[in-house]
């Protein structure tokens, strides 16, 4: 039975890296704007060279833990330049540490760290911005005894639901201008700071200063915090006796002969001063791991000009950085207790443990709709690893869903708000739609036609079809340039009722198009030698801002300009720029969990797979390689491989 369980992890990792072969090798004919059909040798070849890439990646993790872990050490070289480096770090470790070991300390390295994209950019963002300020604008405006154009009997209407569009059936009777598109609480805070401004100053821009400051601040309070329980791990603490009875022993534990913090465990295992219980568990970070660790998150330029862009993704992700920190804590207090000789099966989640994560669970769901999703999957999975905690889980994650969920269903029920349009979750459907339309029309069934024509037009499509985009399928865009191939003005409620069955007949009729479409849109975030089509350095110089926020886009003259040429001139450099790229990290991400899965960590993984789901989001997502989508990976991914790293550590004291 046991040879069957280990082949099929092995068969799962090796899924994995059979998929991020096959958008490697399929990258070069998408990017062609060719087809499946046209895979050749060639292909053959790249898929072959990426796979074992890949898989021997997730082999070299397993035989590191198995054997263990003594990396990272970016100081192993002989030469004149290591030595300084360990020279240099051994004479400064206790600095470094002590100017880490601490939230407040990691917040003010963070502050500092960024601060200069704040002070000479101010902001980022893109159109969602003001599409979402004009929705608060046209709902306080009619609230204050100022009608605006909603329905006139035509039809003929210009609001931010035809920008987006939202079907007109789903729209109430009485005028209401608010809606779940952009998430309704962001539309709320977001249009409502920028509303305050223009009444207060004539224009939006301090407004949105103010918020891409406190997003500042929030993204470097999650960060910090997440640091402070990777680096430090605060949670490991002695009880009143000093044993490691009902709580952990104190990772700052300075006992006569005791290493100080960032010192190897190792001389604890012969030190008669330190408990068994305590001689298991692991010790704060080196100064070298925190080095690490705080240069990919101050260096990376998605990192950095994510801290102040507006786009509702960067929310999310900081909140999600939060999220993972203290589910980090909650299974490392579990972990940790298991591998100490004295240690409980269970110990109690501190209040203000539970609060953090109730919080960041319910700005996650307020900035992304799709986080929905992940909370209800990690409550799932953290019932089932860990039952004995489940008032934790109801408090933290079961509650902020139900009551979040509850909310919206009351503010939709009672016309406060318009729901979003069902079509948002379509998009692989609809690009599969308009590719057959466009490069094989002919092979669409005449029933097909006949049940998709109220819904989508069909030449439209064919027209307005971009292999990596699916916005322009879902008419997105202002009036006056868009082609209309979802008839979002006419359709109805029954007509969406058979969009699946129309869906299904086409895609039948066509499947090798029907494949190029579902593999053009979503292979570059697998792909790793593929450049974004949006990176996160788009929101920072756009015309967007130049065009609606003057005294943001003049600031500093050519500054703006300048950065993001710098950022994109890295971005486009061969090997050197893929850290500047999201799909790297996402690839990476999948790489560990795929090393997760070989070595059985299943615990782990409960905390982990939420991040397989969000793969699944970039899949669905309307456009191919949208940097904004793999955000929460890249933030997380070096408290992701500290935590695989600790695990390894955790393992092979079990088995000394």
């Amino acid at each position: 039975m046991n040879t069957v369980w280990n082949v099929l992890r092995w068969i799962l990792a090796a899924l994995a890296c059979l998929w991020l072969a096959l958008c490697t090798a399929v990258g070069p004919i998408y990017r062609a704007d060719g087809s499946i059909a046209d895979f050749s040798w060639g292909n053959a070849a790249i898929g072959i060279v990426a796979f074992a890439a890949y898989l021997g990646l997730v082999v070299g993790l397993a035989r590191l833990s198995r054997g263990g872990w003594n990396i990272p050490k970016v100081v192993r070289s002989k030469g004149a330049a290591g030595g300084k480096l360990r020279g240099f770090l051994a004479r400064h470790e206790p600095a470094i540490v002590h100017a880490t070991d601490r939230t407040w300390k990691l917040v003010a390295v963070f502050i500092i760290g960024w601060l200069w994209c704040y002070v000479t950019l101010l902001s980022a963002f893109g159109a969602d911005l003001f599409s979402q300020i004009r929705e608060f604008t046209s709902f306080w405006e009619q609230a204050h005894g100022n009608p605006q154009t909603y329905l006139d009997g035509t039809g003929v209407v210009n609001t931010i639901m035809d920008v987006y569009p939202t079907a007109h059936y789903l729209w109430p009777a009485d005028p209401t201008f608010l809606t779940n598109q952009h998430n309704i609480l962001l539309t709320l805070l977001y249009g409502g700071v920028a509303f305050a401004s223009r009444s207060l100053t004539g224009a939006v821009d301090a407004g949105i200063i103010l918020l891409s400051g406190l997003q500042f601040a929030f993204a470097a309070f999650c960060c910090a915090a997440t640091a402070n329980r990777f680096l430090n791990m605060p949670f490991l603490r002695h009880d009143a006796s000093g044993s490691a009875g009902a709580s952990l022993p104190s990772a700052r534990h300075t006992a006569a002969g005791s290493p100080r913090q960032g010192e190897p465990t190792e001389p604890m295992k012969n030190n008669p001063n330190i408990s068994t219980a305590e001689a298991a568990l692991p010790r704060p970070a080196s100064a070298t791991t925190r080095i690490v660790v705080l240069a990919l998150l101050l260096l990376n330029p998605i990192v950095v000009t994510s801290t102040i862009a507006l786009t509702k993704s960067p929310l999310f992700a900081f909140a999600f950085v939060w999220w993972f920190g203290v589910l980090y804590e909650i299974h490392a207090t579990k972990a940790f207790a298991g591998a100490a000789a004295d240690g409980p099966d269970a110990v109690p989640v501190p209040a203000r443990t539970v609060v953090a994560l109730a919080v960041s669970t319910l700005v996650m769901l307020a900035s992304a709709k799709y986080a929905l999703y992940i909370v209800a999957l990690q409550l799932v999975l953290a019932l089932l690893a860990d039952r004995r905690r489940w008032r934790t889980w109801a408090v933290a994650l079961l509650i902020p869903l139900i009551a979040f969920q509850g909310m919206l269903t009351a503010l939709t029920a009672t016309n406060t708000i318009i729901n979003g349009d069902g079509i948002e979750s379509k998009g692989i459907q609809l690009q599969q739609i308009g590719r057959i339309a466009q490069r094989d029309p002919g092979s669409i069934p005449q029933g097909a036609r006949e049940e998709i024509a109220p819904i989508v037009d069909l030449d439209a499509a064919a027209q307005a079809y971009f292999p990596q985009d699916a916005d322009r399928m879902k008419s997105s865009g202002s009036a006056e340039d868009k082609l209309i191939a979802y008839k979002w003005q006419t359709v109805t409620a029954d007509d969406m009722t058979r969009f699946n069955d129309a869906w299904m007949q086409i895609v039948k009729a066509s499947p090798v198009v029907a494949i190029d479409a579902l593999l053009a849109e979503c292979y570059g975030y697998f792909d790793v030698t593929d450049v974004p089509y949006v990176s996160a350095i788009y929101y920072m110089d756009n015309g967007v801002i130049k065009a609606n926020a003057p005294f943001i886009g003049g600031w500093l003259g050519g500054w703006r300009d300048a950065v993001a040429w710098v950022f994109n001139g890295w971005s486009h450099i061969p090997v050197l720029g893929w850290p500047v790229h999201g799909n790297f990290w996402t690839i990476l991400v999948l790489v560990v969990g795929a090393a997760e899965v070989v070595l059985r960590r299943w615990r782990a993984l409960a905390f982990h797979l939420p991040m397989l789901l969000l793969m699944g989001v970039m899949i669905t997502a309307p456009a191919n390689n949208f940097d904004r989508h793999m955000l929460p990976l890249v933030f997380v991914f070096a408290f992701l491989a500290l935590w695989f790293r600790r695990d390894a550590k955790t393992d092979m004291r079990r088995l000394c």
